[in-house]
C-alpha cells in the first residue's frame, strides 16, 4: 500500500501579466534536487493556454495547464479536482502553482488550506514577481489585483531588472517596502534567477498570511459557486479537440477588465517564420502576445511582454497556439487578423 500523502510543500508564484513567472519557474526547476519529482500547475487567463507549452515534461516533472479563467474564481472547483488527481497519480515531492497574471491568490489559498487538502499540502511560500517598470504606469499602482498580489506575498522578486533603470529599481524597492504586511524579503531576480534555498527557507514557518479577497474576484467566485450546481460537470469537458488542418479554432474571453483572443492550429499546419514574425511584430505595442508555432524553421516559442520580444526553440508538438491579451476594447479585429495569420501558412493551407 502506498505511503499516505502528507505535508507536500506548495509554492505560489504570482505576478501581473508579463512579469516573468514561467521563466522564474524554469530557473527553479533547474535547481531541482535529483530524485525529487515536482508538479507544476499553470493557470492562464486566456482561453488557449500557452505557458504549458514552455515546459518539457519528464519523468521527474509533471506539468498541467488550466487555461480559461482564474483559479480562485471560475476554475476553483476544476483546480481542486485536477490537483487531487495529480497528487494521487504522480505523488510529487513539491508543487509549484502559477496563477493567472490577473488572478487573486486569496481564493486559491482558501482551497489549498481547506479541508480537502488538510495534512496533505503545506503552503510554504507565496512569491510575487514585480517588473519595476510597471510602476511607471499609475494604472498599475491603482489596480486592485496588482496591489493584492503584492500585499499577500511573503517575498517579492524584482524581475526584468536588466531592462529597468537604477531609478526604477530604487523606486520599486521603496514602494514594496511600504506595503503591509511587511515582506520577508525583496530580491532582484534577473533572468528569473531565484535561489531554491530562498524559496524553501520558509518551509518550517508555513505562510499563514490572511487571504482577504477583492470585490471583483468575490463576484466571480460567487458566479463560479452558482455554476457548481450544474449536473454533469466533469474534467473531460475541458479536453481539447484538435482543429482540422488549415482551419484554426478561435477562442475569446473577457473578465476583470481584460479580454483575450486566441487560436489553435493543427500540428501539420506549418508557418513561414519570416512572414509570421512580420505579422506578430505589427501588432500594437500594448498587447500581451505569446504563442507556440510549427514553422519552416522548427517549433518556436514567441513571447512579447512590456516591449521585450523573445523567440526560442520549443519542445511542444501538440498544436500551434497564439494568445493575445489586452485591456477591454484593445484587441485587434479577429476576422482581419485571422486572415493575416492564415496567410503565413505554407503549402496548400496557406498562401503560396
Amino acid at each position: 500500500m502506498p505511503t499516505p500523502l502528507a505535508h507536500i510543500p506548495v509554492h505560489l508564484i504570482t505576478g501581473f501579466l508579463g512579469s516573468g513567472k514561467s521563466t522564474l519557474i524554469h530557473r527553479l526547476i533547474e535547481q531541482k534536487p535529483a530524485g525529487e519529482r515536482w508538479a507544476v500547475l499553470i493557470n492562464e487567463f486566456g482561453q488557449v493556454g500557452i505557458d504549458q507549452a514552455m515546459f518539457e515534461e519528464r519523468d521527474d516533472l509533471v506539468v498541467k495547464g488550466l487555461p480559461g479563467g482564474c483559479l480562485c474564481c471560475q476554475l476553483a472547483f476544476v483546480m481542486q479536482a485536477t490537483l487531487v488527481n495529480l497528487l494521487h497519480r504522480h505523488r510529487p515531492d513539491r508543487v509549484i502553482i502559477e496563477p493567472s497574471g490577473l488572478g487573486h491568490p486569496a481564493g486559491l489559498l482558501e482551497v489549498l488550506r481547506g479541508e480537502a487538502f488538510a495534512e496533505v499540502l503545506d503552503v510554504c511560500s507565496v512569491v510575487a514577481l514585480l517588473d519595476p517598470r510597471r510602476l511607471d504606469d499609475p494604472r498599475a499602482r491603482e489596480h486592485e489585483t496588482f496591489r493584492d498580489q503584492l500585499a499577500m506575498a511573503d517575498g517579492v522578486a524584482l524581475t526584468m531588472t536588466d531592462l529597468a533603470t537604477p531609478a526604477q529599481l530604487a523606486a520599486a524597492r521603496e514602494w514594496v517596502e511600504q506595503l503591509w504586511p511587511p515582506k520577508g524579503w525583496i530580491l532582484e531576480a534577473p533572468g528569473g534567477e531565484l535561489s531554491l534555498a530562498r524559496l524553501t527557507a520558509g518551509e518550517r514557518e508555513v505562510s499563514l498570511r490572511a487571504a482577504a479577497g477583492s470585490d471583483a474576484h468575490r463576484h466571480l467566485r460567487q458566479a463560479a459557486d452558482d455554476a457548481r450546481g450544474m449536473k454533469g460537470v466533469v474534467l473531460e469537458a475541458f479536453a481539447e479537440a484538435l482543429p482540422e488542418p488549415g482551419r484554426p479554432r478561435r477562442e475569446v474571453g473577457s473578465a476583470l477588465g481584460h479580454e483575450t483572443l486566441g487560436w489553435r492550429w493543427h500540428p501539420h499546419d506549418v508557418f513561414d517564420l519570416d512572414r509570421l514574425g512580420e505579422r506578430l511584430g505589427g501588432l500594437p505595442g500594448p498587447l500581451r502576445v505569446k504563442g507556440v508555432f510549427h514553422t519552416d524553421a522548427g517549433w518556436k516559442l514567441f513571447n512579447r511582454a512590456e516591449g521585450a520580444v523573445s523567440l526560442t526553440d520549443s519542445a511542444w508538438r501538440r498544436d500551434s497556439r497564439l494568445e493575445i491579451i489586452a485591456e477591454a476594447g484593445g484587441l485587434p479585429d479577429p476576422e482581419a487578423l485571422e486572415v493575416l495569420l492564415q496567410g503565413c501558412l505554407t503549402g496548400p493551407a496557406g498562401s503560396p
